[in-house]
């Protein structure tokens, strides 16, 4: 059995009720590492030493700026004993940018850390060792400096996992959509204007309208989470289109089967 559990939802604002977007897989993986990640993994009972592979989707600082955080804590509070290196795996370029962040926030306190409890890994396909997983990576439509990137997530039952990272409609997420079971797409931002780098609901509901068989859900969700009546109002999206909130998770059992689980209390 897997399981990936969504700790945030939100997009670079956090709207009300949602911590940044990331994903959780069988409490061994993180895709992308936002400002709130050392939160979001307390809620959950996890800290970095809990983690042995991050998968970067691009450099945005809703989705990298907890790197210092993340590697502090790895390094100075935890307890377990870290066997083997933590494995970043990211694009050419990012081993810099992060070490920069992370040395730039804590002059000194990560000296050889980086380089020596760190594994670099670029390469675009893997294996993830220790997991039941590897993925594919892929481009994808966001801002170009970021160079962005989505994630085909493989498990070994064969149920297969399409990250989409930030992106706006593109061929790279068309391409692959035949072969996901359930497919993450981000909505950054509401219907009031032409944004090419983000869906809005109408180009989520449109996503939906071409891959009718496929389980769409949706996160990095510009609206207040249910319930909350500060902010933007959450968008009325049709079955079977699923906005994830906090807390919410995707079991998936051997057979390749899965179940979504809401978390307690949501509406």
């Amino acid at each position: 059995m897997a399981r990936i559990d969504f700790i945030g939802t939100g997009n670079a604002f956090a709207p009300s009720g949602r911590l940044h977007a990331c994903i959780c897989i069988d409490r061994k993986i993180l895709v992308d590492l936002p400002p709130t990640i050392i939160p979001q993994l307390r809620r959950v009972g996890l800290d970095a030493s809990s983690i042995d592979h991050v998968l970067i989707t691009h450099w945005h600082g809703d989705h990298t700026f907890g790197s210092p955080f993340f590697f502090l804590d790895r390094k100075y509070l935890c307890k377990k004993v870290q066997k083997e290196p933590l494995e970043v795996h990211l694009r050419p370029g990012g081993e810099d940018l992060l070490t920069s962040l992370s040395t730039g926030a804590y002059p000194k306190s990560l000296d050889g850390f980086l380089s020596q409890e760190v594994r670099w890994n670029f390469e675009e396909s893997a294996t993830l060792e220790g997991t039941d997983w590897a993925f594919d990576r892929f481009p994808v439509k966001h801002t170009p400096e970021t160079d962005p990137h989505g994630y085909l997530l493989l498990h070994k039952s064969g149920f297969n996992f399409l990250h989409c990272g930030d992106s706006g409609p593109c061929d790279g997420i068309e391409s692959l959509a035949g072969i996901a079971d359930v497919i993450l797409l981000e909505m950054g931002v509401p219907d009031i204007g032409s944004f090419p780098y983000h869906h809005t609901p109408s180009d989520v509901i449109a996503f939906q309208g071409r891959h009718p068989e496929k389980t769409v859900l949706v996160t990095h969700n510009y609206s207040s989470a249910n319930g909350i009546d500060t902010g933007f109002q959450r968008p009325e999206l049709p079955p079977p289109i699923i906005q994830l909130e906090d807390g919410d998770s995707l079991v998936v059992s051997d057979d390749g089967t899965f179940t979504l689980v809401q978390s307690e209390g949501r509406p």
